[in-house]
Parts: structure tokens; sequence; C-alpha cells
């Protein structure tokens, strides 16, 4: 069984004491006490237990209540909201005790982004052998530009259809062969083969499975245009995902000499049948696709699309703040916990005529829980070995963009990260029996969790829905790729007083209904015991690795595993 594409789970094997007192996390809510005596073997010890009472439901609710209110707009980046967001996280940052830790001696690692509002035609037009077919667009598609200038688009292009758009020299795969694609536009289906466990993790969606890649991928093979073929299946989400995250301005750092395509599209299922008509079949094409031996469809289509854009330049900023170590031979070297504060802004009105995508979820709970660790950091009567920093990044929903900024430009070497621990999206329904961690089975970090889990009581699992590459999808994607080893911890979905299954239900529901949605708000059915449970066993699980003698490593052969050993030896740490 393999550890990355099976869902599998850290057991807990020694029996512990029935835990005893219940903290109180708002009205009406109970969550497992951190009172509990610790085993003699545990590293969890009394002190942290004591500290980790300042993780509250109260202190959780109460940042969520001021970040994702109306007036702050939605928190779009760039934006007054936005602005009103960051003031706030430095002002708790400063009420914990945490220092500044930005490279200028504020709390604000501060960026330039670029942002792109694409308008785009009402209709776009693929002509098909003599005849024309339109596709509306929101209904049928959603285009940007890859540009960031005045105008792009395409003019009388090739439509060819490029299979998956992958090519991974280490699975032997390369979709396009030696067939030149230049200035062509390219229809791509999104995820990555799933259907043989030895192959791309089989269910287990990899970066080459996301839209991101994509984009990036065609581009290096010099296409004028991309087009993902969306179904709620490969993309995890409902076409209204699609139509909120695409809407309005689009952030990215200033462009590099990084190949970028032209037109970057998603199109919807039904359409790209239509497209097709009956000269070619989208399910034999899909067939074809999923073998080594594929190779790019022309599809007797052409087609223009002239898009215009208006171009701004905004500044925006990661939230910085730091606990200094105790121990001046390890203090230099940090345990980074992440949560992006950003979210959508404003869009068009939902059925209900709200037009503020509060982010309540997504991800203002991320960042009360990490702020209520911080809490606890700053509780502890002495101060871990290696320094605590609480890294709150923006414009995570354009693309993971304020850590990939902080990966380019870090306050310290990468070497010099012991770890770092991602939150996105608490637990909203209630306290569980386990715990998710995506990341399982890539690194050591893998028995701090189930030290932690054995305290708690609770079974530890890997990603529970890994069709929708949670581990590429979030900020600890870029701190992996500088190296550093990443836990990602979600909510379990063993909900207790619940039957099974209720779990993934909710959390189904949530994507189909709320997720980027203006009703992604907070409600007076949170359930706060859940999020104070998982941000204590973030705590716990971080002090270990602030006092731990040893760095922890990526497993032998992981992706990122090179990555970490360079940086340690650029440090002097290897």
């Amino acid at each position: 069984m393999s550890s990355i594409h099976k869902l599998f789970e850290i057991r807990v094997v020694a029996a512990l004491a029935a835990m005893g007192a219940l903290a109180a996390c708002g009205p009406g809510e109970q969550a497992a006490s951190d009172a509990t005596p610790a085993s003699p073997a545990s590293r969890v010890s009394e002190q942290a237990i004591t500290a980790a009472e300042a993780i509250t439901g109260d202190e959780i609710r109460r940042v969520i209540a001021e970040i994702s209110a109306d007036s702050y707009g939605g928190r779009l980046p760039g934006s007054e909201g936005e602005a009103k967001a960051r003031a706030f996280l430095a002002a708790e940052l400063a009420t914990i005790g945490f220092e500044p830790a930005g490279p200028d001696g504020s709390y604000e690692q501060i960026m330039e982004l670029v942002g792109v509002t694409t308008n785009a035609p009402a209709t776009w037009r693929f002509d098909r052998q003599g005849s024309t077919v339109e596709l509306a667009r929101s209904t049928d598609f959603i285009a940007a530009s890859g540009l960031q200038a005045p105008s792009a688009g395409v003019e009388n292009a090739e439509v060819v259809f490029a299979g998956y758009g992958i090519v991974a020299p280490e699975y032997d795969w390369n979709d396009f062969k030696d067939v030149d694609v230049r200035g062509k536009v390219l229809i791509v289906l999104n995820n990555d083969p799933d259907w043989d466990p030895a192959l791309f993790d089989g269910v287990t969606r990899l970066y080459y499975g996301r839209w991101m890649y994509k984009y990036e991928s065609a581009a290096r093979q010099g296409a004028a245009g991309v087009i993902i073929v969306h179904t709620t299946p490969s993309a995890a989400y409902g076409w209204n995902v699609v139509q909120s995250s695409w809407s309005g301005p689009q952030y990215e750092l200033p462009a590099g000499d990084e190949p970028r395509s032209a037109v970057e599209a998603w199109v919807t299922e039904d359409a790209v049948r239509r497209l097709l008509g009956p000269e070619h079949d989208l399910d034999a094409l899909v067939a074809q696709a999923r073998s080594r031996d594929f190779k790019p469809v022309s599809l007797g289509i052409t087609t223009s699309l002239a898009l215009t854009t208006t171009l701004s330049r905004t500044p925006t900023a990661n939230v910085l703040g730091v606990l200094r170590g105790s121990d001046p031979a390890l203090a230099d070297q940090h345990i980074i916990y992440t949560a992006h504060y950003d979210h959508l802004g404003t869009g068009e009105p939902d059925a209900d005529g709200d037009t503020i995508y509060n982010g309540a979820r997504d991800n203002a709970s991320g960042v009360g829980m990490v702020l209520a660790i911080g809490r606890a950091f700053a509780a502890l009567p002495e101060r871990p070995r290696r320094s605590i920093m609480l890294a709150l990044v923006a414009a995570e929903e354009q693309g993971l963009i304020g850590s990939q900024y902080y990966a380019q430009h870090p306050t310290m070497l990468p070497g010099l990260i012991a770890a770092n621990i991602n939150y996105d999206s608490g637990n909203i329904w209630g306290e569980t029996r386990d715990i998710t961690y995506i990341g399982l089975g890539k690194s050591t970090l893998d028995a701090v969790a189930g030290e932690v889990a054995a305290y708690q009581q609770r079974v530890v699992k890997g990603d529970q829905f890994p069709d929708r590459g949670m581990y590429y999808r979030s900020d600890q994607f870029n701190f992996a790729k500088i190296g550093v080893p990443a836990f990602y911890f979600s909510g379990g979905t063993d909900f207790v007083g619940r039957p099974e299954g209720w779990g993934t239900e909710q959390i189904n529901l949530y994507t189909d209904q709320n997720y980027h949605q203006p009703s992604d708000e907070l409600t007076p059915e949170w359930n706060f015991a859940g999020m104070v449970q998982d941000a204590r066993f973030g705590f716990h699980a971080g002090l270990i690795l602030a006092n731990d003698d040893a760095l922890p490593q990526w497993n032998a052969g992981n992706e990122f595993e090179a990555a970490r050993l360079a940086a340690l030896a650029a440090a002097g740490l290897r």
C-alpha cells in the first residue's frame, strides 16, 4: 500500500486514560481539554498542556467575526478591506507579544501585485468546417488574459486536443510528443491520469492535475491559448466556483521572463461537446488520452478571441510576527505557522442579493486558529528553543501568491526554516475522533503527528479527499518547494456523536453551497470545538519540533528532498 496514494492512518497503540475536564469554546460548545495528563513517554509536557488552554473558541470566534465582517469587503488584495485586515492582524501580533518580523522591521513584508481585469466578449466564436459554434460568456466559458498587457487574444488559431497537457519524465509521460503546438489553442483535461495506482499516484491528485500546471505547461510548449474542460469531479468543485473565482481582477506578481499563453480559459463539458460536434466525440478523445502513446489531435476547428484588459498595480503584504527562541544555538531556526487572510472581495450578487465574499471559513478561520496558537506559545513559562513565526499570508486565492513571494524572498535562509504548519478552512462542525494531515507519508513529521494524536486520543489520517489535490493548492506547497517539511492540518470527518459519513456529507455540502460564495459567513450554527481541538494539535506538534534536537526531513526519494538537502547545505547545517 503506497503511503501517498492510499488513505492510511497512524493509530494509537497504547490506551490512554479517559480525557477529563472540558474547556469552553463558545456558547453551548465543548472541546477536549489539554488539562488531561500526558503519558510519561509523551513529549506533550504539563507546561504545554496548561499553555494550550489559551486556545479557546471565544478567541478564534472573535478574530473570525472581525475580519469576515461586511466592513472588510471580502479582503480582496489591494482593497481598503484588505489593508484594514493587515492593520488588525499586526495589532493582534503585537498584543500577544510577537515582535515584527518583516524585512524592514515592521510586521509587513510588502509586495507589489499586478491586477489584470479581463473584459471578454459576450460570445466566443469557433469555426468548424463551414459551421460556426458560439459559446456564451459565464454560462459556457470563462476567459482571462495570460498576459500583463492592455490586450491579448488569438486570431484564426487552430484548436488542438492535447489530452492532459502533461510532461512528466518520471512517469514516462508526454502528451505533446514531437507535435508543434506553438500558436495554437489547446483543449486539455483537468486532473491527471488517475486510473492506475502506480501511475501519477492513482486517485491522489498531484500538481500535474492542477489548473495552474495546465496553463504553465501549455505556455512552455508555446501555445497561444489553453482551454481546460470543466467537470465537477475533475475540478472537485462546481462551475459556480469557476465563475466566482475568475471574476473581477486577477492578481499576480509582476511578470518575469517565464513563458505565458495569451488566453487562459475554462469551458464547461457540455459546451466542449457542442464545440466538437459530430466530427469528434469527447468520450473517445478522453479514451485516447488515457495512454502513454497519445499524441495531440487536430480538431479541424479554428477560433479567434479578442480580450481587453485593465491593468493596475497595488501593494499588499504578508503579515509576519516572531517569538524569539530561547536557545542561542537554535533560535535562528524557525517553525513557521501560516494561514492566508485574503478572500475574493465583492462580486455578482447571489440569489439573496449578497455581493460580499466574506470568506469566514476560507480562511478567517485559519487566521483565528493561528493567532490562538500564538497566544499559547506566548503563555509558556519558558520560550521554545527554536523561534516561532506566525505568517499571515496574502493573495492565496489568486494562486498562492503571498506564500510564493515569501518563498522567493524568505526572511531567513530556507534551511533555517525547520518546518511549516499550515491552516486553511477550519472544522466548523464539532469535535472529531480523527484529524486530517495532508502530507502524511512524506516526511519525518509523521512521527510527531502520531505522538500528538496519541495524547489527544485521535487517529491521524492522510488526505481524505485525495482526488482534490489539496497538498498542491494551499500555502504549504510553496514552502515545500524550497525544501521545508510541512504539515497541513485539516479537520477530521469522524465526528463525535454523529453517524458514519455525516462529516463527509457536511464538507461536501459546504463545497457545493458555500465555497467561494457570499454565503461563506460566520453563523450561529458554527461549532468551535473542532477548531480548538485542531489548533491545540498544531500547537503541540510545533512545540515538539521547536524543542527537538534534530530537524525534520523529507522521506528518501520524496519530490522535495533534493531542495531540502540543498537548503540545509546552504545554511551550513549539512
